[in-house]
């Protein structure tokens, strides 16, 4: 079984949970014996491809005057974005993209007059432009491959996925990773949602994270009980064991939030937590790991609580600077406002640090050891922070089980589910 699989971004070249997820499935589908080729804007060269062929948009060619093309380009072109979108943007790109948004256009109007396209893979101001032209290069890039079954990851890449079908005749499913309500709450970017709804209702079914997802689709987005299943993301083992305990050159305990400093992961309710906490034990440090557009927001509130000296900012981590973060950590938080899955909880557990994750989270429907309060619970979040430091038996409790409940959510099982999702729809 062969899928034509598009994504967005590919490690080492990440920027939020979308990359790393595409990495760990992909690696569990060809051990479960199916090919797979799959499709990024952009590719570096060092990307960890193993037996996946990886294939980069940027550069494939496109003739304008193709009929197919002619169709298909002005029906994409509908989809215009008048504010800037920056669904997993770190903080210095921000920073630079409203430097030029002052003197320049939001977005610049497609033009089909160019044989081939170069990509930037990346989320800035051409991003919904972008977009539409890799559905475009998707139409060829399906032309041109055999295959069995088409798999579009996130909105980002829905469009390429319903134009390949439209080329191929081969069924699309479309993975929904997170959803604009997630991201952006009732302030949801129209252009976005319409491409959501526009991915979901054209596939032949919808994959859901968590059972919390598939309900935002199904009551949000109006898409069809029936064609949305849940598959539950998993963890890569942990391969570089000497980075499970780091030594601290410091007495202090650490805790630590690591994700985008956005809305959707509730960096507030963190700081607000960590202040209560420090009341009650002076003897912790707390860690924002990650960049967004909240985080001058969040340093200005940790100045307003006196926390400077109790509280780091490390900016975007990756690779083993992740892993040494984790080490370092006496307990990790996740206080997501809404979590379609979260991982990071996973990879925390499985360097033997106990969680606290948000009970608006879809990762908290497979967790049993881990510690779960509402997201606005500021209280029962520094509570639970102080018990868990302050109380061996509970961490260690925390520290046993989790680790061992945790190499049992691997990748092999939502790849085995997504290989039964495929044969179903192929009859075989």
């Amino acid at each position: 079984m062969k899928v034509l699989m598009f994504g967005w971004e590919f490690p080492p070249h990440i920027s939020g949970g979308l990359g790393t997820a595409c990495y760990g499935l992909t690696k569990a589908m060809l051990k479960a014996d199916m090919d797979i080729l799959f499709v990024v804007p952009r590719l570096y060269g060092d990307e960890p491809a193993g037996s996946m062929q990886l294939i980069s948009a940027s550069g494939v060619e496109v003739d304008p005057g193709d009929e197919v093309f002619q169709s298909e380009g002005g029906k994409i072109s509908l989809f215009e974005i008048d504010s800037t979108l920056l669904p997993y943007t770190t903080e210095e790109e921000y920073l630079d993209l409203v430097k030029q948004l002052e003197t320049v256009d939001q977005v610049s109007k497609i033009k089909w007059d160019s044989r081939t396209y170069s990509f930037s893979g990346g989320y800035g101001k051409n991003l919904m432009e972008e977009v539409k032209r890799y559905a475009i290069v998707a139409s060829n890039i399906a032309k041109a491959h055999d295959f069995d079954i088409i798999h579009a990851h996130d909105w980002l890449t829905y469009l390429a996925g319903i134009e390949a079908r439209k080329i191929s005749g081969k069924p699309l499913v479309v993975h929904m990773h997170a959803t604009e309500f997630d991201r952006s709450g009732e302030n949801m970017n129209p252009s976005v949602f319409a491409i959501e709804k526009t991915g979901m209702q054209a596939a032949d079914k919808v994959v859901a994270v968590s059972h919390l997802t598939r309900d935002t689709v199904i009551k949000k987005h109006d898409i069809d009980p029936e064609k949305v299943i849940t598959v539950h993301n998993g963890v890569e083992p942990f391969e570089n064991k000497s980075l499970v305990e780091v030594k601290k050159h410091f007495p202090e305990k650490i805790v630590t939030f690591l994700g985008r400093i956005t809305y959707q992961k509730g960096p507030e309710y963190f700081i607000e937590a960590a202040y209560k906490v420090l009341q009650r034990d002076d003897n912790v440090r707390f860690v924002m790991a990650g960049s967004g557009d909240m985080l001058p927001r969040m340093i200005r509130r940790v100045a307003e609580l006196g926390m400077g000296a109790r509280f780091h900012f490390t900016g975007f981590l990756r690779g083993p600077d992740v892993d040494r973060m984790y080490g370092m950590s006496d307990a990790y938080v996740m206080p997501s406002v809404s979590e379609p899955f979260g991982i990071s909880p996973l990879e925390a557990m499985r360097s033997n640090v106990p969680v606290i994750i948000s009970r608006q989270s879809g990762v908290s429907e497979v967790l049993k050891h881990a510690l779960k309060v509402d997201y606005w619970d500021i209280d029962g979040m520094a509570d639970a922070i102080y018990g868990t430091l302050n109380y061996p038996g509970l961490m260690n409790m925390f520290k046993k089980h989790g680790k061992k409940e945790v190499e049992g959510i691997k990748w092999d099982q939502a790849a085995y589910k997504l290989k039964q999702i495929y044969q179903n729809m192929l009859h075989v």
